[in-house]
Protein backbone atom coordinates (compact mmCIF):
# COMPACT_ATOMS: atom_id res chain seq x y z
CA UNK A 1 0.00 0.00 0.00
CA UNK A 2 1.32 3.57 -0.81
CA UNK A 3 -0.15 6.17 0.70
CA UNK A 4 2.56 8.84 0.32
CA UNK A 5 0.92 9.26 -3.57
CA UNK A 6 -2.29 10.27 -1.45
CA UNK A 7 -0.55 13.57 -0.09
CA UNK A 8 0.35 16.22 -2.36
CA UNK A 9 4.01 18.68 -1.61
CA UNK A 10 2.09 21.24 0.87
CA UNK A 11 0.39 18.36 3.11
CA UNK A 12 3.93 16.58 3.19
CA UNK A 13 5.16 19.99 5.03
CA UNK A 14 3.27 19.76 8.25
CA UNK A 15 1.96 16.41 10.50
CA UNK A 16 -1.42 15.02 9.71
CA UNK A 17 -4.07 13.28 11.18
CA UNK A 18 -5.88 10.46 9.13
CA UNK A 19 -9.80 10.92 9.95
CA UNK A 20 -12.82 9.00 8.66
CA UNK A 21 -15.38 11.38 7.40
CA UNK A 22 -18.79 10.96 6.15
CA UNK A 23 -20.68 13.09 3.84
CA UNK A 24 -23.78 12.77 2.14
CA UNK A 25 -23.53 11.29 -1.86
CA UNK A 26 -24.58 15.06 -2.84
CA UNK A 27 -21.44 16.75 -1.57
CA UNK A 28 -19.16 13.58 -2.57
CA UNK A 29 -20.39 14.28 -6.29
CA UNK A 30 -19.74 18.22 -5.63
CA UNK A 31 -16.31 17.87 -4.11
CA UNK A 32 -15.23 15.53 -7.55
CA UNK A 33 -16.34 18.05 -9.54
CA UNK A 34 -13.51 20.34 -8.21
CA UNK A 35 -11.39 18.05 -6.77
CA UNK A 36 -9.26 15.02 -8.19
CA UNK A 37 -9.61 11.55 -6.02
CA UNK A 38 -6.18 12.42 -4.94
CA UNK A 39 -6.71 15.89 -4.13
CA UNK A 40 -9.81 15.37 -2.09
CA UNK A 41 -7.69 16.44 1.53
CA UNK A 42 -5.98 19.63 0.18
CA UNK A 43 -9.32 20.81 -0.91
CA UNK A 44 -11.59 20.01 1.97
CA UNK A 45 -8.57 21.24 4.44
CA UNK A 46 -8.69 24.85 2.25
CA UNK A 47 -12.48 24.73 2.79
CA UNK A 48 -12.50 24.24 6.18
CA UNK A 49 -9.53 27.06 6.99
CA UNK A 50 -11.32 29.49 4.79
CA UNK A 51 -14.75 29.03 6.55
CA UNK A 52 -13.21 29.07 9.93
CA UNK A 53 -11.36 32.44 8.84
CA UNK A 54 -14.98 34.13 7.54
CA UNK A 55 -16.59 32.81 11.24
CA UNK A 56 -13.55 33.96 13.07
CA UNK A 57 -14.28 37.93 11.26
CA UNK A 58 -17.87 37.88 11.22
CA UNK A 59 -17.20 37.02 15.12
CA UNK A 60 -14.77 39.68 15.90
CA UNK A 61 -16.90 41.71 13.38
CA UNK A 62 -20.16 41.26 15.89
CA UNK A 63 -17.78 41.61 19.18
CA UNK A 64 -16.86 45.15 18.03
CA UNK A 65 -20.14 46.03 16.88
CA UNK A 66 -21.11 45.18 20.34
CA UNK A 67 -18.45 47.29 21.65
CA UNK A 68 -18.87 50.05 20.29
CA UNK A 69 -23.04 50.13 21.18
CA UNK A 70 -21.99 49.69 24.88
CA UNK A 71 -19.58 52.65 24.79
CA UNK A 72 -21.86 54.58 22.63
CA UNK A 73 -23.17 57.05 25.19
CA UNK A 74 -19.78 57.79 27.10
CA UNK A 75 -18.49 58.19 23.62
CA UNK A 76 -21.57 60.81 23.35
CA UNK A 77 -20.91 62.20 26.51
CA UNK A 78 -17.55 63.21 26.31
CA UNK A 79 -18.38 64.57 22.58
CA UNK A 80 -20.78 66.49 24.20
CA UNK A 81 -18.17 67.62 27.04
CA UNK A 82 -15.51 69.00 24.17
CA UNK A 83 -17.77 70.27 21.75
CA UNK A 84 -17.50 73.97 22.57
CA UNK A 85 -13.91 73.49 22.45
CA UNK A 86 -13.77 72.31 19.01
CA UNK A 87 -16.01 74.76 18.06
CA UNK A 88 -13.70 77.60 19.34
CA UNK A 89 -11.07 75.90 17.68
CA UNK A 90 -12.48 76.07 14.01
CA UNK A 91 -13.78 79.48 14.50
CA UNK A 92 -10.21 80.53 14.81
Amino acid sequence: MCIVSVYNEKMKKAAHRRINITLPESTVALLDTVADKGSRSTFINDAITLHLKDLKKKSLQARLKEGAIARAGQNLKMVEEWFHLEEELWQN
